[in-house]
């Protein structure tokens, strides 16, 4: 069976998204890319909630992002490829192959995910949720550095976890990656 990882950029104060719901904060280095498509290239699966599937969809639907960069280019080719499901109400059809709608995240659907290999998931709403649940194994934050003072906690509040660090690693533009396994 695999592992549930919740990945997540954000500030140093614990937002994801600033007031206004900019995430403009973490920029592409090619090194903190590098990074996420290593996590990306190992998930069999992706769980989303549907702002975040819009948000990441992209990376299949404009070819553009691959041509930014050589790590762009890497990013979209380990993304792509893995099966994605799509926890929403509002969302009729899917924007990308190899998705799946589903109307609510469950128990279940976390644990089919993981059935099937490594999982991530993805939005601070459906994370939270998983979290509560119990079902997510690994905590990932790209802690950039910069303070927004306020927007969407990228972890939830009121939620005490018991966590042990498996990694730290340091970026050059001074973002910080740290991994926790949920205990």
């Amino acid at each position: 069976m695999g592992e549930l990882t919740y990945l997540i950029n954000c500030s140093l104060d614990g937002f994801s998204a600033d007031a206004e719901g900019n995430f403009d904060f973490s920029d592409d280095l090619e090194e903190t890319t590098e990074a996420y498509t290593a996590d990306v290239a190992a998930a069999r699966t992706f769980l989303y909630g549907r702002a975040m599937y819009e948000t990441m969809a992209v990376w299949e639907t404009d070819p553009a992002l691959a041509e930014l960069s050589p790590a762009s280019a890497r990013f979209a080719a380990a993304w792509a490829p893995a099966e994605k499901v799509v926890f929403s109400t509002t969302l009729d059809e899917p924007l990308t192959r190899r998705t799946r709608i589903e109307p609510a995240f469950t128990r279940a659907a976390a644990e089919r995910a993981k059935a099937a290999g490594d999982a991530t998931i993805g939005g601070p709403g459906l994370a939270a949720e998983a979290l509560r649940l119990g079902v997510v194994d690994v905590v990932s934050l790209l802690i950039y550095p910069v303070v927004v003072g306020g927007g969407t906690p990228a972890l939830p509040r009121g939620l005490r976890l018991q966590l042990r660090l498996l990694e730290e690693r340091r970026f050059a533009n001074g973002a910080v990656r740290v991994r926790y396994a949920v205990t």
